[in-house]
């Protein structure tokens, strides 16, 4: 019986979909500049595959591209 080949990654974007999902969604007014953006993965921000760009330039954890949308209403935080 042959196994089909299961292959369980991680969905990745690139920077460029980041800054667009950032400016469609109106996440942040006026939005981060691409430096801002390449900064942010440099410092841990954005969780991102490797340590730095790789050929198609810097790929950003879907996941945790949202935590952080969702982190900045504060979400898990208690509000007063």
């Amino acid at each position: 019986m042959k196994h089909p080949l299961e292959i369980r990654t991680r969905p990745k974007m690139r920077l460029g979909e980041v800054d667009r999902l950032i400016r469609k969604h109106r996440i942040i007014v006026p939005p981060l500049s691409r430096n801002r953006l390449r900064a942010m993965c440099e410092d841990g921000t954005f969780e991102t595959a490797g340590n730095g760009p790789t050929k198609l330039g810097w790929l950003v954890y879907e996941d945790s591209f949202l935590k952080w949308v969702e982190g900045l209403d504060g979400a898990g935080e208690e509000r007063v």
